[in-house]
């Protein structure tokens, strides 16, 4: 036999192999299968919801601690096969404080894994080494072949995020969202069960149970690292409890802090720019492609986009210029678009956007989600098949028209009128496109339209508004020729 081939049956022949034996809490594994893990999420549907309770030494692992725990790289599951495969474990938190029970699957069998404080290299007095030999982990993530980067993790509630092509974290996407835009109603449900399998060289599936007061799930992540970023390939399986307001599916959760265009609104930050994200992007059923710049509102703000089917809608970092952020620590220029696709538009519903004020970089206040139009009932049965792309696409929803470059925003010449300066790319020279415009909440003044001198493809539009005193101007504007579109079709709050 050869190396290659004994590596292969490894492989094939179960996790237990693979492990050191004090990792796993069992000798014999337990059954496992997709048709079982949705029968025990509908059967937990049915019962009262049990919260877990955090550890009670976590609120002690604070920001630091964390960053010194070292996962030793020696007992990186999956560590001795070839491929971008590794799993690490994180350890509790001030921030994941509930421990997640993480098991191991191979041919349809399921090894749960024990923690062991000895996974964790810390120095003295380290909160994560008095967590103490039971505490659980709190998540995991996937680490590349060089062992230099992960590419996907699971942490806390039922977030998880997932790198584009440049290597870089940005934004986050949940399991379930659950009335997310209506204040003081909003419900976190986490994934308390995990069940990883290894599917190939650069794939790991990830079931996981969802469990929380008003709903709990089946979910199926195939997740594989390509070239172009992390694809994941969803499944889920959703059993209400109880009537849900505002169901939201396919959420993704980012930053907005400031751009070029609320810079003159009192941003106080040295760099140019600050987020995750700066737009939101639907595919709309008619091929129009919407694009929403995000804004940092002055007050909680939801927005809704109503659509007869779900073709497919991401938040996107869409400026990827480095001079725009000056920011050469943690590289925002480099973040990923999220991208989702229904794999069968059902029915009709919304994409909701809610973003809320923030004054720093470390509060995620913008979330995007896919509404039913439809509320759930108690006792239903909800299925949901969609596809996850993060990478470094800029226009995901539209192919050969013009795109939003940059927003910029200030004061008019007339006294209480303020000026909203789109610029597209992507404009054929010589090209002469009508300016559509509609403002809902204010009065259009001014409107003008050109060819921004020394920039090739670019062409600006400028709109003078005057909407009332601490008021929002919703305005909607796009580039046709005759009826035919020539751009997205954008919308803006101006004074939001």
């Amino acid at each position: 036999m050869t190396l290659i081939d004994r590596r292969a049956m490894i492989a094939a022949s179960g996790a237990a192999l693979l492990l050191p034996r004090p990792l796993l809490a069992q000798d014999r594994p337990d059954i496992f299968s997709w048709d079982r893990l949705v029968a025990r999420a509908q059967r937990q549907s049915r019962t009262p919801f049990e919260d877990m309770p955090p550890h009670p030494r976590a609120a002690y692992v604070d920001y630091d601690a964390i960053n010194q725990a070292r996962f030793r790289d020696e007992r990186t599951i999956w560590g001795d096969l070839p491929g971008d495969t590794g799993i690490r474990l994180f350890p509790l938190s001030a921030t994941a404080p509930q421990p997640v029970t993480i098991a191991l699957v191979e041919n349809g069998h399921a090894t749960p894994l024990r923690y062991d404080p000895a996974l964790f290299e810390t120095p003295g007095g380290n909160a994560v080494a008095a967590l103490g030999p039971d505490a659980g982990f709190a998540g995991f993530r996937i680490m590349n072949a060089a062992r230099d980067a992960d590419w996907l993790a699971f942490l806390g509630a039922s977030y998880f995020r997932a790198a584009g092509a440049q290597k870089q974290f940005g934004l986050s996407a949940r399991g379930i969202a659950i009335n997310t835009s209506l204040p003081g109603k909003e419900e976190f449900p986490r994934f308390t069960h995990f069940w990883l399998e290894r599917s190939g060289p650069t794939s790991v599936t990830v079931h996981a149970l969802l469990d929380g007061a008003s709903i709990t799930g089946a979910f199926r992540f195939v997740n594989s690292l390509t070239p172009q970023g992390v694809r994941q390939d969803v499944t889920a399986a959703l059993f209400p409890r109880r009537a849900i307001e505002e169901l939201g599916l396919m959420p993704m959760t980012s930053m907005f802090w400031h751009d070029q265009a609320s810079r003159a609104q009192g941003a106080s930050d040295w760099r140019p720019e600050v987020h995750d994200s700066d737009m939101l992007s639907i595919r709309s059923a008619d091929g129009t492609a919407h694009a929403r710049p995000l804004v940092n509102p002055s007050q909680p703000r939801a927005s809704i986009f109503v659509e007869p089917s779900n073709p497919g809608f991401g938040l996107l970092q869409r400026d990827r210029d480095f001079d725009h952020y000056q920011d050469d620590g943690v590289f925002y220029d480099r973040r990923p678009s999220l991208w989702a696709t229904p794999a069968a538009p059902k029915g009709g519903g919304q994409v909701r956007l809610y973003e809320f004020p923030t004054t720093s970089e470390y509060v995620d206040n913008v979330a995007a989600y896919w509404t039913p139009a439809v509320p759930p009932r108690a006792g239903a049965r909800i299925d949901a098949r969609y596809r996850l792309d993060w990478s470094s696409a800029t226009a995901p929803a539209a192919g050969g028209i013009a795109l939003v470059d940059a927003i910029r925003r200030g004061a008019a010449d007339d006294q209480g009128v303020e000026r909203l300066v789109v610029d597209f790319s992507g404009v054929p020279d010589g090209a002469k496109p009508d300016i559509w415009t509609d403002v809902n909440g204010g009065s259009l003044m001014k409107r003008a339209g050109y060819p921004i001198v020394g920039k090739r493809g670019f062409y600006r539009v400028v709109l003078d508004v005057r909407h009332a005193q601490g008021g929002t101007a919703d305005i909607r504007l796009q580039l046709r020729s005759g009826q035919t579109p020539f751009s997205e079709y954008v919308h803006y709050p101006l004074g939001a």
